[in-house]
């Protein structure tokens, strides 16, 4: 009772990821691209995507949208700090093909849209539609399990639980 009287929070230790995007799962390791493959920027997961929308992946703020719309940041409740990366090289596209339903500073429920995009123009312009999903602040995980194996369905599949360090 107290710590509502002067804002004290309870700590959270873990947190739960649903799929940001309807598709297929891919490793990590799998992209075709070795700043994410290699994890130079956090260790994550990534999508095939068969639709074309993202949705917040856990309740949030988005702490970053990229002028060209290809990539979003959201800071979760717990201090994660996790970049969803629409598609390989689409920073190129210049925004064609990308709409934002967010900006920065908003507050995000898991499975709010955040960006939709024209999944065959992806395919058309850019190197790859695989999308990964990277905690960029690893200093806070402790612990990462992947949740699913094969196909997932946007806002409702859990993909991930992050045991908070």
């Amino acid at each position: 009772m107290l710590g509502k009287l002067f804002g004290k929070r309870e700590k959270v230790t873990e947190e739960t990821f649903v799929a940001p995007i309807s598709g297929k799962i891919v490793s990590i390791e799998e992209v075709p691209d070795p700043v994410f493959s290699q994890k130079m920027m956090g260790d994550g997961i990534a999508f095939e995507p068969t639709e074309g929308e993202v949705v917040a992946p856990i309740d949030g703020e988005i702490i970053q949208l990229f002028h060209t719309k290809h990539a979003v940041g959201i800071r979760s409740k717990g201090g994660l700090e996790i970049l969803i990366h629409i598609g390989l090289e689409t920073v190129q596209m210049e925004g064609e093909g990308f709409t934002a339903h967010v900006k920065e500073g908003d507050k995000v429920k898991a499975g709010d849209a955040l960006i939709s995009f024209d999944l065959n123009l992806i395919k058309e312009k850019a190197k790859s539609t695989i999308t990964p999903l990277v905690i960029t602040n690893r200093e806070k995980v402790g612990k990462m399990e992947k949740l699913a194996q094969e196909n997932v369905s946007k806002g409702q599949t859990q993909v991930l639980k992050i045991h908070l360090a």
